[in-house]
């Protein structure tokens, strides 16, 4: 009789069922009947490509500064603003190093809506979003001010006043992942980011200036419905976030 160790556990073989070839299984190794100890048999059909090593806060901060050199190289500066390449390095690593700092990380997110053949059109920086900070002591509505000045501001200095007019959506990262949802895990007690998504109502004529790394489009409501695999699920979630308000076009 053979005896197989699986996780902290052994078992005896031959099985009473098929064994699945051993590639596709967690470690195994084979131990002295000495060391035969007690365990599930259930637990050796668990395939190893479902088994999620998940890497710890430290593994992260060792990380940071290896990243943030490399980030340094993907900057594009222009008029003065830094503008960040959202594809080279994820920003969770920040969260991350920032969190002793600052605590849980405040962000706000505007939702710009434009009509174009009577439908609604969401307003999308084709690149992805930049992630902002909040001042200390400034709430949500001035922060998103401050971020649609910082980011879509005119170059001439004119003021465009933006109507904040109502909370759309609450998402919660619960740990240093890009997961994101919209509720509070029954297990996570500290989540690391808070994002609050606000509809903010544009002028008749508006003016952007846009930084060179972006592209600022127009998608329609039909073509984010249902579109997780190319929007995420924040964004594709806006259909049904904006359906209970009713917008006239004149």
């Amino acid at each position: 009789m053979q005896i197989i160790s699986v996780g902290t556990g052994n078992i005896s073989l031959p099985l009473p069922f098929p064994l699945p070839p051993v590639p596709e299984l967690a470690s195994m190794s084979v131990v002295p009947q000495t060391n035969k100890g007690k365990i599930l048999a259930k637990r050796i059909h668990v395939p190893s490509k479902y088994i999620r090593h998940s890497e710890s806060r430290d593994c992260f901060l060792k990380r940071v500064k290896e990243n943030d050199q490399k980030k340094e190289a993907h900057v594009v500066r222009t008029n003065g603003k830094e503008s960040e390449l959202l594809e080279p390095i994820p920003y969770e690593f920040r969260i991350s190093e920032e969190l002793d700092k600052i605590g849980r990380r405040r962000t706000v997110e505007g939702v710009l809506t434009v009509p174009e053949h009577r439908l609604p059109h969401v307003l999308l920086l084709q690149l992805g979003t930049t992630f902002f900070k909040l001042p200390g002591g400034e709430d949500e509505v001035d922060g998103q001010k401050c971020l649609m000045t910082e980011l879509l501001g005119r170059q001439d200095g004119v003021l465009q006043d933006r109507d904040i007019d109502d909370c759309n959506g609450n998402w919660w990262r619960p740990n240093f992942e890009p997961s994101q949802y919209p509720y509070i895990p029954a297990h996570i007690t500290k989540p690391k980011e808070h994002k609050k998504l606000f509809l903010v109502q544009l002028q008749e004529k508006a003016l952007f200036a846009v930084l060179k790394n972006y592209e600022l489009v127009a998608a329609p409501l039909f073509e984010l419905y249902d579109n997780t695999p190319r929007y995420g699920p924040i964004i594709s979630s806006l259909p049904q976030l904006l359906s209970r308000f009713s917008f006239i076009h004149n």
